[in-house]
């Protein structure tokens, strides 16, 4: 006998339970990974580890902690292990030429995209971890209203944040600053400004302030309410929607560096095709045609869930190095069975401990986006490098 796929007519309030049974799903599934406390918590580190974060032999963690000036750690057993905050008192201290120098300014990163599923959020969220441990104070900015971000965090959009916990009361005009809206999290030197699907507003709320005053530069809003933060945060990551949206464009424009994580294949390769095309007729009509301009310190392009055996992507991987020429970083960010354990745990590759899944997927992963953390943090030290010898220069009159 055929068996037939039958219909089921749904109505309005027919969704509206459904969205209430995934709702409280997500919250039972959170809690039973996050047990028993439903909150997250950031790794350990090994001795190894730290050595490896802060670039030194283990002799050198070793003869420190003769010296008793940094944290000791607990031992367990034999082993000694470091909580991140204790480790990144250590990346401060052994990394002291990689921090912010006095006068730099915070720097502003947007990752962004013209389509999801490209590991966008999981690049955002691995890099603001990534230079936490090695010392710097970050603030991660999700702007997706999915809330990706917010939820690799371990705090459920749908159900814990309210408007004042995002941007949405800053893109509104009740706010002229993004201080209100940041929280600490479970990772140490990480705070976040949240999202939820409240903050498709934004999309209403600008164009309404620009239609009621034609002074009024919608894509200014987020640049200028990162003004105060940007003397407090060494680094700032914001997470756009997968769209060329108000609110993303507000991210560009509020962005030294910008970050295009783009996975070799045919389709992506032509979406970012239209992003930078579609960006590029935005500028001219909002700032090009004022007399103004706008100009990024770098940008970015990350190949990420790259398939080695996959022979197509080996031909889009040159389109994308002819294309992008020398903007595409020299490391590739494999498609590994790490990065879905790390989602199905809420968390990334950075969350899991060691020996989770197997230790040659494992470092493969963990190697790719420690080298990603290494070469933005080469530019963003570039940055400020320039921003104190440009500081100097108007000192002595030069």
């Amino acid at each position: 006998m055929d068996i037939k796929q039958t219909i089921k007519r749904q109505t309005l309030e027919d969704i509206e339970l459904q969205a209430q049974k995934i709702a409280g799903m997500m919250d039972r599934i959170r809690t039973a990974m996050l047990a028993p406390t439903a909150t997250k918590t950031a790794p350990l580190l090994s001795a190894a580890q730290l050595a490896e974060l802060c670039n030194v032999d283990k002799a050198k963690i070793a003869y420190r902690l003769t010296r008793g000036e940094l944290p000791e750690g607990t031992m367990h057993g034999n082993r000694r292990e470091w909580t991140m905050e204790e480790a990144q008192v250590w990346a401060r201290d052994l990394r002291a030429q990689h921090l912010r120098p006095d006068g730099a300014a915070g720097i502003t990163l947007t990752v962004a995209n013209f389509k999801g599923g490209v590991a966008k959020t999981t690049s955002a969220v691995t890099l603001a971890q990534g230079l936490s441990m090695r010392g710097h104070k970050v603030l991660l900015l999700d702007l997706d209203p999915q809330g990706s971000a917010t939820t690799l965090f371990g705090v459920l959009p749908d159900a814990e944040v309210d408007t004042e916990h995002t941007a949405m009361l800053l893109f509104a005009g009740d706010e002229d600053n993004l201080q209100y809206a940041i929280r600490k999290t479970y990772w140490p030197n990480i705070d976040l400004v949240c999202a939820a699907p409240l903050l498709y507003g934004a999309e209403f709320a600008l164009p309404a302030r620009q239609a009621k005053d034609p002074g009024f530069e919608f894509w200014r809003v987020l640049d200028r309410g990162l003004d105060l933060t940007r003397e407090v945060y060494d680094v700032i990551v914001i997470d756009t929607p997968p769209s060329l949206s108000y609110v993303t464009i507000n991210a560009l424009m509020a962005a030294d560096g910008v970050i295009m994580p783009l996975p070799p294949s045919a389709l992506d390769f032509a979406s970012s095709a239209q992003f930078w095309d579609l960006f590029s007729d935005l500028c001219n009509q909002l700032v090009r045609s004022r007399g103004k301009n706008k100009s990024f310190e770098f940008i970015d392009v990350l190949l990420s869930r790259v398939e080695a055996s996959d022979t197509a992507s080996s031909v889009v991987r040159q389109w994308v190095l002819e294309g992008y020429g020398d903007k595409v970083l020299p490391i590739e960010i494999p498609k590994t069975a790490v990065a879905a354990t790390a989602s199905a745990e809420f968390g990334t590759v950075y969350d899991l401990p060691r020996g989770s899944v197997g230790a040659k997927t494992f470092t493969r992963a963990r190697d790719a986006y420690d080298r990603m953390c290494e070469l933005v943090e080469q530019q963003i030290e570039a940055v400020w490098a320039r921003q104190i010898a440009e500081r100097q220069l108007l000192e002595t009159g030069g």
